[in-house]
């Protein structure tokens, strides 16, 4: 037996003791019946009727403010439901509390990495359940134990190492590592691989698969389409709070999905807006810095120039050194046809350059902020008399950037960290809107955004270009960049290896190219 296994089924053994119902596989484990969740007159999640399966792979697809969040709180016990009944095993249960949840075998693995970045990354796994002796805690007994649980799963993370010094995508799979260990027989994946590699989404995937022919349910919740007819066996939409359908997978289509999610065509997500080109605004020649070198591009008003690579490819490292935010080696950069020196981001942005960075949580927001300050952060100078701010355009033009991206909020008064994810990149859209910048740099712009937010994201793409502006869009969805973009480069190792006008490649080869082989 595998030392995950061993670990597994101790705390197997101690969640049949609180817990002594099993089914077989196939029957129903957990059975939702008219589950509601109201926030005074505000339905979240109006009365639904779900039925998971036990050893099956659920997905659950919407919009962002669905319901999917609500859900995931009431399953796991962090909110309690005002009506409905939920059956575990057959049986009526509460689910009040997390620790209850928990004790049936109900776990969690969220978008966002709830761990502790200053401590191991066994220490994080046995969070909550340490081993210890005489009131010792037994660290290399743990750093062992962890070892074994992380290479019996194939990630290739050492154990000794403090999880701060993981990228996002890492610290995720240790999240997964630590809820799989705990003795799991329904596991909710969040928007798991928003940051993960190609390499560590299958990773995942062996993951999930392997659990589910031990007979775990997986509830798998993602906006990527095609990691959901990889994956599940069925999948339930939401819309509005509702749940309005689950279907086999076998017998649905994107197409069908995406027109429950939104009452909207799949032709109308990735509507290119026809815009005739202009004068070009930024060119550089040879450019090289950390993680790229020898870049060669022009970018020209109302042209969108898609990154396509894989990650670590150098796309973002260039899109960084362009924006000042890391040294540059070598090359030079030309805008508006003039020899520039960037040096820094006040640079940047004083020549009309704006960078949406690929996590905006850590680099594109002030979470602990209000919507509207994030909102007018790069334009405060211009609402200010010297040292006073004049508070009515200060609130006038963040409640004009809320109204126009559509950001789902009551106030602008709102912190910037309680508002979703589709609508935290509106946000950081929106303060360079303000900011009137000519160049936009997307680095991941739709990263764990829903397909009615992401359309809405394109149709904002085709207002900055009909008023004159240039984007660069850096993305690792192919899709999104084949049929967006004007012109595509193509980086692997951190050089541009290949480029191609709009549709001027076929996928297979845009992607040979960008794995090199």
């Amino acid at each position: 037996m595998s030392s995950f296994e061993e670990l597994s089924h101790r705390h197997d053994d101690e969640a049949r003791m609180a817990e002594p119902d099993s089914v077989p596989r196939g029957a129903p484990i957990l059975e939702l019946r008219g589950l509601q969740k109201k926030y005074g007159l505000v339905e979240a999640l109006k009365p639904a009727d779900v039925t998971f399966l036990s050893g099956e792979i659920h997905a659950i697809v919407g919009e962002n403010g669905a319901g999917k969040s609500t859900l995931i709180k009431l399953l796991t016990g962090v909110i309690r439901r005002t009506a409905g009944e939920v059956l575990w095993c057959g049986r009526p249960v509460q689910l009040a509390t997390p620790t209850e949840a928990i004790s049936r075998g109900i776990n969690a693995v969220h978008q966002e990495v709830v761990l502790c970045p200053h401590l191991s990354v066994a220490a994080n796994m046995f969070l909550g359940d340490e081993m210890s002796r005489n009131g010792l805690m037994r660290q290399g007994a743990m750093e062992r134990a962890a070892q074994a649980v992380l290479d019996d799963l194939g990630f290739h993370i050492p154990a000794r190492i403090s999880l701060g010094r993981l990228t996002i995508g890492q610290q995720q799979l240790v999240a997964t590592a630590r809820a799989a260990m705990r003795g799991i027989r329904f596991l909710i994946f969040d928007e798991p691989t928003a940051y993960l590699t190609r390499q560590e989404s299958a990773e995942l995937f062996r993951l999930i698969r392997r659990l589910r022919e031990q007979g775990v349910t997986i509830v798998y919740i993602s906006h990527r389409m095609e990691e959901v007819f990889e994956l599940a066996d069925r999948v339930s939409v939401l819309r509005d709070g509702a749940h309005v359908g689950t279907r086999l997978i076998g017998e649905t289509s994107e197409a069908e999905l995406v027109a429950l999610m939104i009452n909207r065509s799949i032709e109308q997500i990735y509507h290119k807006e026809k815009v005739p080109l202009g004068d070009v605004i930024l060119e550089t020649r040879g450019l090289s810095g950390p993680g790229f070198e020898d870049v060669s591009l022009s970018v020209r008003a109302g042209e969108i120039v898609g990154l396509y690579g894989l990650i670590g490819a150098g796309r973002s490292e260039f899109a960084l050194g362009l924006y000042g935010r890391q040294p540059l080696s070598g090359g030079e950069i030309y805008w508006d046809g003039s020899k520039v020196t960037i040096g820094s981001e006040r640079a940047a942005m004083d020549l009309g350059i704006a960078l949406a960075p690929e996590s905006r949580r850590d680099q594109g927001l002030c979470l602990n902020l209000p919507i509207g300050l994030n909102i007018n952060l790069p334009v405060f100078r211009r609402l200010s008399s010297g040292i006073v701010i004049r508070r009515s355009e200060e609130a006038a033009n963040a409640d004009r950037q809320i109204r126009d991206l559509r950001i789902k909020t009551p106030s602008r008064r709102v912190l910037a960290s309680a508002m979703s994810g589709g609508n935290q990149q509106k946000i950081v859209i929106g303060k360079w809107l303000s900011h009137g910048a000519r160049l936009f740099v997307f680095d991941e712009p739709t990263v764990g955004v829903d397909v009615g937010t992401k359309a809405e994201i394109y149709r904002l793409f085709g207002q900055l270009l009909k008023n004159g502006a240039g984007i660069i869009l850096i993305s690792s969805y192919l899709p999104e960049v084949y049929e967006l973009s004007d012109r595509l480069h193509v980086f692997r190792d951190g050089r541009l290896v290949a480029s191609h006008p709009f549709r001027g490649a076929s996928h297979e080869d845009v992607l040979t190219e960008a794995i090199g082989i």
